[in-house]
C-alpha cells in the first residue's frame, strides 16, 4: 500500500520525463537493493554506473556523516577543505593540470564545451564548430543535447546550437574529412558509447583523432562521464588507447551517489577560464567533495583495482560463454565492468529487462537493442553467477 501511494504521487506531481518500473526501491546493502515490499534484487545497474562502492558502504556513510556535521556549502567566494585535495587526487599521475567541479555530467560537458569555445576564440578566431559522433550521448542541456549524435534526443528541442558536425563512430575516413574543416575547433567523443549501446572505440579511431587534432591545433575532449574511475579497468578509459586528451569530463561514480562532476583540463587549456567566465552555485561544495574524496580513495586502492580486474575478466568470460550458446544474443560488447549483450533485432530488449526484474536482477538497456550491465565495482563472482543463471533462464 505504501508503494502504491508513492507511485501515485509520482505520477500525479512529477514531470513525465521518465517511465519508471512500478517498483519503489527503498534501501540497499552492498550489491543488493530492496523494494518497499521487501523483495531483494541484485543491482547490475548501480544507478547507471553511479554506485561504484555499492549501497550503504560504511566508509562512505561515515564520510557523509562527518562532513554533514561540519558544513555543507560555502560557495565559490571561499576556499574549502576538500575541493583542492580532490582535484589533486583526480589529476595525480595524469597530464591534467586543473579541475572544475560541477553537479552532473551535462554540466561537466558544458564546462568542457565552454573551455573549447573560449580557447578557440582567444587563439583561433572563426573555429567554432565541434565534431561529435553518431549514437553518442553527452547530456540533456541544450548545448549537450545538441552535441549528442542521436536525433531522438535533439528533435523535440530544435532549433539547437548549430556548431556541431556528426560523423559515424569509428569511421576514421569521416573523421579525417571532418577535422580538415578550417572552422572546426574540437572533437568530443566517448571511448565507449554508453547510451549508444556499449560500443567501443577502436584504437585507430582515437589515435587518429589525437594525431589530427594536434596537427590542426584542435582540442580533443573525452567524455568519461560513464567510463571514468575504473569502470573499464583503467582510472580513465582513454588510458587504454595510449593517448592524452586536452579535456576529460567525469561524473557518475565520482560521488558514489552524491551529485558531483568534474572537468579536467590539460596544459594547453588550463588558463583559458578566468574569473567570471564560468561558475556554479553548488559545484565543488565541501560536502560533495568530501564524499568524492572517500570514493576516489577507496577505488584507487591496489586491492580494489585487483578485484575489479579479476571480476571483470570473470564476468566477460561468463557472458561470452552465454553469448555463444544463445541465438537471441548477437554480440557481447564492452570492457571492464561496462558490458552489454546486443540482442537480435527480432526481440524487444525491454522485455528482457522486465523479465530480469521479475527474477530479482536490476539491469538496463541501451541503444534500443542492448542489455546493459554496470554493476557496483565491488560485485562478486558469486553474484555474477546468479546473474548468469537468471540470464540463461530469461534468454530461453
Amino acid at each position: 500500500m505504501i508503494a502504491e501511494k508513492i507511485i501515485e504521487n509520482d505520477k500525479k506531481y512529477l514531470l513525465k520525463s521518465y517511465a519508471p518500473h512500478n517498483i519503489v526501491l527503498t534501501k540497499g546493502e552492498g550489491c543488493k537493493i530492496y523494494d518497499a515490499n521487501g523483495k531483494q534484487y541484485l543491482d547490475f545497474l548501480a544507478g547507471i554506473a553511479v554506485s561504484a562502492l555499492g549501497h550503504n558502504n560504511k566508509k562512505l556513510v561515515a564520510a557523509i556523516t562527518r562532513q554533514a556535521k561540519k558544513v555543507l556549502l560555502t560557495s565559490g567566494y571561499f576556499h574549502n577543505e576538500n575541493s583542492g585535495k580532490l582535484a589533486g587526487d583526480l589529476i595525480r599521475n595524469t597530464h591534467f593540470k586543473r579541475v572544475f567541479f560541477a553537479n552532473s555530467g551535462a554540466e561537466a560537458n558544458e564546462c568542457a564545451l565552454k573551455i573549447a569555445k573560449k580557447y578557440m576564440n582567444d587563439n583561433f578566431p572563426g573555429r567554432y564548430k565541434i565534431v561529435t559522433c553518431d549514437n553518442s550521448f553527452h547530456g540533456r542541456t541544450l548545448a549537450t543535447v545538441a552535441a549528442t549524435g542521436q536525433e531522438k534526443y535533439r528533435k523535440p528541442f530544435e532549433p539547437l546550437p548549430d556548431w556541431y558536425i556528426y560523423i559515424p563512430f569509428n569511421d576514421t575516413n569521416a573523421l579525417k574529412d571532418a577535422l580538415k574543416d578550417p572552422e572546426v575547433g574540437a572533437f568530443m567523443v566517448e571511448c565507449i558509447q554508453g547510451e549508444g549501446g556499449i560500443r567501443e572505440a577502436t584504437a585507430e579511431f582515437l589515435q587518429t583523432a589525437r594525431k589530427l587534432t594536434r596537427r590542426y591545433n584542435q582540442l580533443l575532449i573525452i567524455d568519461e562521464i560513464q567510463t571514468g574511475l575504473y569502470r573499464t579497468g583503467a582510472l580513465y578509459s582513454y588510458m587504454h588507447y595510449q593517448i592524452k586528451p586536452d579535456i576529460i569530463t567525469l561524473a557518475k561514480a565520482l560521488g558514489g551517489g552524491i551529485p558531483i562532476s568534474a572537468c579536467l583540463a590539460g596544459r594547453l587549456v588550463e588558463d583559458t577560464i578566468t574569473p567570471g567566465d564560468h561558475g556554479t552555485t553548488f559545484g565543488g561544495n565541501p560536502f560533495a567533495t568530501a564524499v568524492a574524496l572517500c570514493v576516489v580513495k577507496e577505488i584507487r586502492k591496489t586491492k580494489m583495482q585487483a578485484h575489479i580486474a579479476e571480476v571483470a575478466e570473470y564476468f566477460y568470460a561468463k557472458l561470452k560463454e552465454l553469448t555463444e550458446s544463445k541465438d537471441t544474443v548477437a554480440e557481447l560488447r564492452g570492457k571492464g565492468l561496462m558490458l552489454g549483450l546486443n540482442i537480435v533485432k527480432s526481440v524487444n530488449v525491454k522485455d528482457y529487462v522486465a523479465a530480469l526484474l521479475e527474477e530479482g536482477i536490476v539491469c538496463g538497456d541501451a541503444g534500443g537493442d542492448t542489455l546493459r550491465f554496470l554493476p557496483p565495482l565491488i560485485i562478486s563472482k558469486e553474484e555474477i553467477d546468479i546473474l548468469v543463471t537468471k540470464l540463461n533462464k530469461v534468454l530461453k
